[in-house]
């Protein structure tokens, strides 16, 4: 089990490892399809060959799981195993059969790929995105369930706003996530895509990429420079770990206004939530 998940993971997966008490039969590779609800979608050459190779010489080892479906059966995880059966040309594998209905097999399914440390941040993102559209729960519920910070849930979801051009850079692993956090805060596509290209082109780390995007904003008529209030700036980041999202402070003279991020209803949700129970504590 990976770290950091939570304790509804363990859960859900305390019963993945009693295989050996179940009956394992040979299915056929014909009856069997790929997980419909699998959030990987890149599935690494080097690796894939290198399990082949094993299964060529040792066969499958550890079953793999699938439920019946209307056409022979569904994987609901083990399709690296899968894929490697096929790619040697066996014609059964073994598996167990589990009776599940489709939201349970959606839980298992991106929860056993959430437990891998080699998804790309795109496909985590998609995963998480999967979980809260089909679960119907929020970004602060997620990230209880998975055992992650609502930040972490938030900066991932955020790159699915991205192009699929730069997405599928982040995919290829050509971008970093640090790179994909810089660029998602760009509203214009066609200037975030230009700069991913200059990074790949100039081998451009993530702090000479935010520069660049620094130096990329729109321009104003400059401005006498005021000083930073310290204050100001203790609270956004105080905010900013109580909402798990971008918070900032803006003062003109005697008035002045606080700007919160979020990125979609859900997480809206989330937010009045937390500002309704700072409202209850304080009065």
């Amino acid at each position: 089990m990976a770290k950091g998940l939570g304790k509804g993971v363990n859960n859900l997966f305390k019963d993945m490892s009693s295989i050996h008490d179940e009956h394992i039969q040979q299915l056929s590779v014909k009856d069997i399809r790929p997980n419909p609800y699998q959030p990987r979608k890149i599935f690494d050459e080097i690796p894939l060959e290198e399990l082949t190779l094993s299964v060529k010489e040792h066969g499958i080892l550890q079953p793999i799981i699938v439920r019946k479906s209307l056409k022979g059966f569904e994987i609901v995880a083990g399709e690296r195993r899968f894929r490697a059966a096929k790619a040697a040309a066996l014609t059964h594998v073994p598996a167990v059969i589990r009776d599940l209905n489709d939201r349970q097999m959606m839980e298992l399914s991106v929860l056993e790929n959430l437990q891998r440390e080699d998804l790309t941040p795109v496909e985590e993102a998609k995963a998480y995105e999967t979980l809260m559209q089909k679960l119907k729960i929020s970004q602060d519920e997620l990230a209880k369930k998975v055992g992650k910070s609502r930040p972490h849930i938030a900066n991932h979801l955020r790159l699915l706003n991205l192009s699929e051009l730069i997405q599928e850079k982040l995919s290829r692993k050509e971008l970093s996530m640090g790179h994909g956090r810089a660029l998602a805060g760009l509203k214009d596509k066609e200037t975030a895509e230009q700069l991913a290209d200059k990074v790949l082109k100039e081998g451009l780390n993530v702090r000479q990429l935010e520069k660049l995007i620094s130096e990329a904003a729109p321009t104003r008529k400059e401005k006498p420079k005021r000083k930073a209030d310290p204050h100001l700036k203790q609270q956004e980041t105080v905010l900013r770990e109580r909402f798990g999202t971008s918070v900032a402070i803006k003062k003109n003279k005697n008035k002045g206004k606080i700007e919160i991020e979020f990125m979609s209803e859900d997480d809206l949700e989330r937010i009045l939530s937390l500002l309704g129970e700072d409202t209850e504590n304080r009065f």
